[in-house]
């Protein structure tokens, strides 16, 4: 195994000819054995899975004719139920598709990057990564929420025992409010983890082995996934989410990136008598674009990059 770049210029200088390889070499031994999944195919798959995906969520309603559900919570539980369905058949197609020598439950989940392995490589360092880009945003919430409770002990007579007390009550009371509202399973678990599976853990591979460029696949990729929803900051949030994916080759890489920043929103970058917080951003922004490439290097995430089925082994199935 090749030893760890020693600075993040190295790191930045390997990982660059690695993406821009044109192709995997896993590719190279699927063309000797004979087999494969061609661009058009890969492409129509991929479209398809897209369409799919936003099509089954009106399937109730539009299709099966079914009466309106009688409640907000009752009808994103049926959408909850949609999502399900669809990334259980794109993740069936996909297997179909895939030219892999094994058919074992190893093999299929390393596809789909599902490990066990690496887990805090794959949560820590992308989530890390990803704050950064949030600087300001971070920033401004931590003044916001300063501010408030500032106000909170004035207004309460300080830090009693009582106040304090009252707080973490409410602080609980909070919390139980929150993991029961059915918005929050959508936005932080439900939508992150069926959108992930489908649009990147299904489709980078398919694409990967139908013999599209690292570079091009994780570009291509996003415009699927706008295939049925909004461009712009889907299609740049897409394709960092695919440079993470193929990069660590672990499904919570994309998956812990996309609830952070789906609990975050768009980012920060200015704000209004707050110049810390424009400070914020831009050392923030600086730093992600230091660190993009360190912090992914595959070799964080694997024991071996060569001959692996969770890297590089989706169409040999090594």
């Amino acid at each position: 195994m090749e030893e760890i770049p020693s600075s993040p210029l190295q790191a930045v200088r390997k990982s660059m000819s690695m993406i821009y390889n044109s192709e995997w070499k896993s590719l190279s031994q699927l063309k000797m054995d004979g087999g494969g999944v061609s661009k058009a195919v890969a492409v129509v798959a991929c479209a398809a899975m897209a369409l799919f995906y936003v099509a089954i969520l009106y399937a109730p309603t539009l299709i099966l004719r079914l009466p309106p559900p009688p409640s907000f919570k009752n009808f994103m539980i049926r959408r909850f139920i949609c999502a399900a369905i669809s990334s259980v058949v794109s993740v069936v197609v996909s297997a179909l598709l895939l030219p892999m020598k094994s058919r074992e439950a190893s093999s299929l989940l390393g596809v789909y990057g599902i490990r066990m392995d690496h887990i805090w490589q794959a949560v820590i360092f992308p989530l890390t990564l990803t704050a950064l880009m949030y600087g300001g945003s971070l920033v401004l919430k931590s003044l916001l929420l300063m501010s408030a409770l500032r106000e909170h002990m004035n207004f309460g007579g300080g830090l009693s025992f009582n106040n304090i007390k009252n707080l973490s009550e409410e602080i609980v009371a909070c919390s139980r409010s929150i993991a029961s509202d059915v918005l929050v399973w959508r936005t932080y678990v439900v939508a992150p983890l069926t959108e992930e599976l489908v649009f990147r853990a299904c489709m980078l591979p398919l694409l990967l082995c139908g013999g599209f460029q690292k570079s091009t696949v994780i570009f291509l990729c996003p415009i699927f996934f706008s295939l049925g929803l909004q461009l712009g900051y889907t299609v740049v949030f897409g394709s960092y989410a695919s440079f993470l994916f193929i990069q660590t080759g672990h499904f919570l890489a994309p998956l812990v990136a996309h609830a952070f920043c789906n609990f975050m929103g768009l980012p920060v970058l200015v704000s209004r008598g707050k110049g810390i917080v424009s400070v914020a951003s831009v050392a923030g922004i600086v730093g992600f674009l230091w660190l993009l490439f360190p912090m992914t290097h595959p070799e964080l995430y694997n024991d071996r990059t060569d001959n692996c089925v969770c890297w590089q082994g989706y169409c040999s199935g090594n």
